[in-house]
């Protein structure tokens, strides 16, 4: 997770832009990032931002 930003805001930005541009789902971007999928899930989610799979992003 070390090539992806720490600050919640800037996290959620370039997750959705990721899932929007390049990932079909969060488990894929975090396979391809090997990125912890929960430890995302709970920083955005501490900013009141949870995963829409249909959706694929953070709303």
């Amino acid at each position: 997770m070390n090539n992806i930003p720490k600050d919640p805001v800037m996290l959620l930005s370039y997750i959705n832009t990721q899932l929007r541009d390049n990932y079909s789902s969060l488990d894929e971007f975090c396979i391809s990032f090997l990125a912890d999928k929960k430890r995302i899930e709970e920083i955005l989610d501490s900013i009141d931002y949870k995963y829409n799979a249909t959706l694929n992003k953070f709303i």
